[in-house]
C-alpha cells in the first residue's frame, strides 16, 4: 500500500472497530469472537484460536483490546514481513510461552484446526496427524519444535506464505480496491464465439417474429394503426403459442441430440429458451389485448351500435370465427397467460405451494397452473381462425409424446428393490430396470412414487451406468418437501435403524497391530457386485440398507408383472413409475476430446453414471484384450468416442457430503494405479468449501499435517482417496490455466450445480475459450 491507501485503510479499521466495540471503546473477548467468526467447542464453549489471538493482541494484559492495540497487531499481520507473521504464528502455537512447541500443544492446535474447518476425524487419526507434522518439523529430534524449525518446515509449503492471513473476517481486511471498469462480457468476442449457436437461434427467432408481424400488418394496411398492431401481434402469437410447446418435446429433443442438429441448434438450453418464448408470448398477448381494447373503444364511439362493454363481454358484435366469441375467449386467454406467467416466477416456484389437510397430495402452484396450457390451446383454436393451422403438426407431436410417456410409464408398475439411506440425507434407490429401458450416461427420468405423492413427478439423474444389468440407481438429496418426505417415508415405515450418523471410521491406512476393517458396500444386490466400487481397506458408512421385494420375489429374479392382486401394503409403498429417459448436455462428453466434469454437492449424480460407464467400458475392454500391458487412454480412445482426458471436479460444503460417492472414486483410482500420475486419463480434483484455506493461520498447521500424512499413507485423511481434498473453493483462473496448458484437445466443460456457480464457471470458460454445458431439467 502507498501512503494514501494506508491512510484509507486505517480509517476503515477505526470505523469497523467502533461498530464492534462497546461504549467503553474496548473490545472484550466475546466481541472479538463474534467479529472473528470463530467456532467454539460444543462442550467447553471455548475457542482456542479466539483466545490465543485475543491474548496476543492484548499487549498490556488488560483483558480488552483498544484501537491502538488492534492497529498495532493488524499492521504486523498485514504489513509485516514473513518473519513477523511467522513469529506471531509460532506464539499462537506456543501456548505456554516456553519458546518451543511440544507434541501436546501441537495436538491441541490441530484439534482446534479441525473444529474451525468443520472436519471430523477419529482421535487416532488426530494422533497420526500430530506425529506426522511433529516428526517432520522436529529436525533435531529434541522433542520440541523451535521457531527456526517451524520456519524450515514452512519453507516446504511456499504457497502458504504468499498471503498468510489470520481470518476470513472482513473487518480485519483493508477494503478491496475497486476494479477498473471493463466492457460487459456480452460484448466480448469470447462470449459471441462460445454462444454462437444460441445467439444465431435467438436472431433467427426474432427475425421470424418481425416477418410475421410485418406480413400481418401489411395485410391489414387499410385498417387503423391499432388494428395493424393487434393483427401483427396475433400472427406472432400463433407462432409463439405453438413453439413454446415444441421446446418441451423432451423425447424429440433427446432423439435430436444424437444427430447433427445438436451441433447447430442450442438443444441443451431448451428450458431457458422455453422461458424466453413464454415471456415473449405474455408480452405479445398484453399488446394484442391492449390494441383490441383501444379498437373497441374507438368503434363504440364511432359506430354507436354497441357499447364498449358489449364489444368486450358479449357475442353480440359477432367478432370471431366461432359464434363471435373472440372477445370472451381473448379475455380468458389473457387471464390464463398472466396467471401462468406469475406462477412461473422464481419466488412462486421456490415457495409457492400449499398443503390443504383435506387433500391427499401437495398442490404445487407452478405445476397445476402450468397445466392450463390445455385450456389455452383449446381457447386459441376457438379464438383465432388460423391458429389450428399452426398447431396441427406440433400438437400431434406433443400429444404423441404425452400418450407415449403415459403408456410407457404406466404400462407396468416398477418396484424399488433396495433402499440405502446415505450420509447427508441422500436416499439411494435401486429400481428394477424395465426390459426395454435403454439410456445413455447422464440421462434423467421423471419419478413418481404414489406412496409419497400420487400426482407428483420429479426429475432425477440416473446415477448408474447403462452397462449395469437388471437395475438402475437414483440418488436423491433431501433438499425440498418431496425429497424430505421420501427420506422420512423409508426411514419411518420400513423399521429402519436410527438414522443418526454413527461415529465415522474411514481410516484407510493400516496401523501397527491393527486388523483389516469391516467392508461395507453401498448396495447389497447380487446384480451390482461388478459395478459397485469397493475397497478392502475402506469403511463407508451406510446408515441403513434394506432390500425390499414383493411377495414371491426371488433374489436376482424379480418379476415385472403389473398385476395388483396379492400386492400387500408394504409392496405398494415400494411401487414407483418412471417417465423417460431424457437426454442432457452430458451426452456430448464421449464425443469431446478433453472433458471437464464439474459437480457441486448432489450435482455429481450425472457424472456418477458417466464415470461408472467409463469404468465398465475399461473393464470389458481389459477382459477382452490379450495384452498384458493395458493403458486407460488406449482402451478408451479406441472406442466410439474421442476422449483423451477427463478432469473430474467435485465441490462439497462439508465432509459428510463426500461419503456416499467415495466407493466409486476409490475403484476408479485403483483402476489407474499402474498409470503414470503425470499422464492419467482421469484426474480428480476435490474441494471442501467449509475448510479454511491453506494461508489462514487457523488452518495452516492442519493443512500441513494433512499433506504430510497423505504423502506418508498415500491416502487423504478426509475421504480415504489417493486424491488430496483441497480446502476452500477452486481458483478457477489457475485451474483452467492448467487445463489449457495440457493440450489434450478442445476443452468442453460440463456443469451440474447451482445457477450462481454456473455463472462464475461460464464466465471463466468464455475467458479461456472453453465450451460450456449446463445440466437443465
Amino acid at each position: 500500500m502507498n501512503l494514501e491507501d494506508d491512510t484509507k485503510w486505517l480509517e476503515w479499521v477505526a470505523k469497523q472497530f467502533e461498530s464492534i466495540a462497546g461504549e467503553d471503546k474496548e473490545i472484550n473477548l466475546e466481541e472479538f469472537k463474534a467479529a472473528l467468526k470463530v467456532k467454539e467447542a460444543s462442550f467447553t464453549g471455548r475457542s482456542f484460536f479466539a483466545e490465543r489471538f485475543f491474548a496476543l493482541f492484548d499487549s498490556d494484559g488488560s483483558g480488552t483490546i483498544s484501537l491502538d492495540e488492534l492497529l498495532e497487531a493488524l499492521k504486523l499481520l498485514i504489513h509485516g514481513s514473513e518473519t513477523d507473521k511467522l513469529r506471531f504464528l509460532f506464539q499462537v502455537y506456543d501456548v505456554d510461552g516456553s519458546g518451543a512447541i511440544d507434541p501436546d500443544e501441537l495436538r491441541t492446535v490441530l484439534k482446534s484446526c479441525l473444529k474451525e474447518s468443520c472436519i471430523s476425524l477419529p482421535e487416532e487419526k488426530l494422533d497420526d496427524l500430530t506425529m506426522a507434522l511433529f516428526e517432520s518439523a522436529d529436525s533435531d529430534s529434541s522433542g520440541c519444535i523451535t521457531f527456526e524449525e517451524l520456519r524450515e518446515e514452512l519453507e516446504h509449503f511456499p504457497e502458504v506464505m504468499e498471503n498468510l492471513t489470520i481470518s476470513a473476517a472482513s473487518w480485519l481486511k483493508p477494503p478491496a480496491v475497486p476494479r477498473k471498469s471493463s466492457p460487459p462480457r456480452y460484448l466480448s468476442q469470447a462470449y459471441w464465439h462460445n454462444n454462437r449457436s444460441k445467439l444465431l437461434f435467438l436472431g433467427s427467432y426474432m427475425c421470424v417474429n418481425v416477418l410475421l408481424f410485418a406480413q400481418a400488418a401489411l395485410k391489414h394496411a387499410g385498417s387503423g394503426a391499432w388494428v395493424r398492431v393487434a393483427k401483427g401481434c396475433g400472427q406472432c402469437l400463433n407462432f409463439n403459442c405453438t413453439f413454446v410447446g415444441v421446446l418441451m418435446l423432451r423425447r424429440c429433443l433427446t432423439w435430436l441430440r444424437a444427430t447433427w442438429v445438436a451441433r447447430v441448434l442450442p438443444l441443451d438450453q431448451n428450458v431457458v429458451l422455453h422461458q424466453l418464448v413464454g415471456y415473449m408470448t405474455a408480452a405479445l398477448a398484453a399488446i394484442h389485448t391492449g390494441a383490441h381494447l383501444v379498437n373497441f373503444m374507438r368503434m363504440s364511439q364511432a359506430q354507436g351500435s354497441f357499447r364498449f362493454w358489449e364489444f368486450l363481454l358479449t357475442t353480440r358484435p359477432g367478432i370471431g370465427w366461432i359464434y363471435g366469441t373472440a372477445s370472451i375467449t381473448g379475455l380468458l386467454l389473457q387471464l390464463l397467460v398472466s396467471l401462468m406467467l406469475v406462477c412461473s416466477s422464481a419466488f412462486v416456484r421456490q415457495s409457492g405451494h400449499f398443503e390443504p389437510d383435506a387433500l391427499p397430495f401437495h398442490w404445487q402452484v407452478f405445476y397445476w397452473t402450468h397445466l392450463s396450457y390445455i385450456f389455452i390451446w383449446t381457447l386459441l383454436v376457438i379464438h383465432g381462425p388460423n391458429f389450428w393451422k399452426w398447431f396441427v403438426a406440433p400438437g400431434f407431436l406433443f400429444l404423441s409424446e404425452k400418450l407415449l410417456g403415459a403408456a410407457l410409464s404406466r404400462f407396468g408398475a416398477l418396484y424399488i428393490v433396495e433402499i440405502n439411506l446415505l450420509p447427508s440425507k441422500v436416499t439411494h434407490l435401486v429400481i428394477k430396470r424395465p426390459p426395454f429401458f435403454h439410456y445413455k450416461p447422464g440421462d434423467y427420468v421423471y419419478l413418481n412414487i404414489p406412496a409419497i405423492a400420487k400426482y407428483e413427478w420429479h426429475p432425477f439423474t440416473i446415477s448408474s451406468a447403462p452397462e449395469q444389468p437388471g437395475t438402475l440407481w437414483l440418488h436423491v438429496r433431501s433438499l425440498g418437501q418431496w425429497t424430505n418426505r421420501l427420506y422420512e417415508h423409508f426411514c419411518q415405515n420400513r423399521d429402519l435403524p436410527d438414522p443418526r450418523p454413527e461415529c465415522l471410521d474411514r481410516r484407510l491406512g493400516k496401523k501397527k497391530g491393527s486388523q483389516k476393517g469391516m467392508q461395507r458396500y453401498l448396495a447389497a444386490s447380487p446384480d451390482l457386485d461388478d459395478i459397485v466400487a469397493t475397497n478392502e481397506d475402506e469403511m463407508v458408512e451406510v446408515l441403513s440398507c434394506v432390500p425390499l421385494g414383493r411377495p414371491g420375489w426371488e433374489t436376482g429374479s424379480i418379476s415385472m408383472s403389473s398385476g395388483q392382486e396379492g400386492v400387500d401394503a408394504q409392496s405398494r409403498g415400494n411401487q414407483c413409475y418412471l417417465d423417460g429417459p431424457y437426454g442432457t448436455p452430458t451426452r456430448r462428453i464421449f464425443t469431446s476430446e478433453h472433458a471437464v466434469l464439474i459437480g457441486a454437492g448432489i450435482g455429481i449424480t450425472p457424472f456418477a453414471s458417466i464415470l461408472q460407464s467409463i469404468m465398465c467400458r475399461y473393464r470389458m475392454r481389459k477382459q477382452a484384450s490379450d495384452r498384458q500391458s493395458y493403458a486407460w487412454g488406449d482402451s478408451l480412445k479406441n472406442e466410439d468416442m474421442k476422449l483423451q482426458k477427463v478432469d473430474f471436479i467435485w465441490i462439497n460444503r462439508d465432509q459428510t457430503s463426500f461419503e456416499w460417492f467415495v466407493s466409486l472414486l476409490t475403484q476408479l483410482e485403483i483402476s489407474q494405479a499402474d498409470e503414470d500420475p503425470g499422464d492419467r486419463f482421469l484426474e480428480m480434483h476435490l474441494y471442501m468449501t467449509s475448510a479454511l484455506s491453506r494461508n489462514d493461520m487457523k488452518a495452516i498447521g492442519l493443512q500441513m499435517a494433512l499433506d504430510l500424512l497423505a504423502k506418508k499413507e498415500k491416502r487423504d485423511s478426509i475421504t480415504g482417496l489417493k486424491t488430496r481434498t483441497q480446502p476452500g473453493r477452486p481458483d478457477w483462473n489457475k485451474l483452467f490455466q492448467k487445463l489449457a496448458e495440457e493440450n489434450k484437445g478442445k476443452v468442453h466443460v460440463f456443469f451440474c450445480g447451482s445457477p450462481a456457480l454456473a455463472k462464475v464457471i461460464k464466465a471463466q470458460c468464455e475467458q479461456f475459450n472453453f465450451r460450456f454445458f449446463k445440466e437443465h431439467f
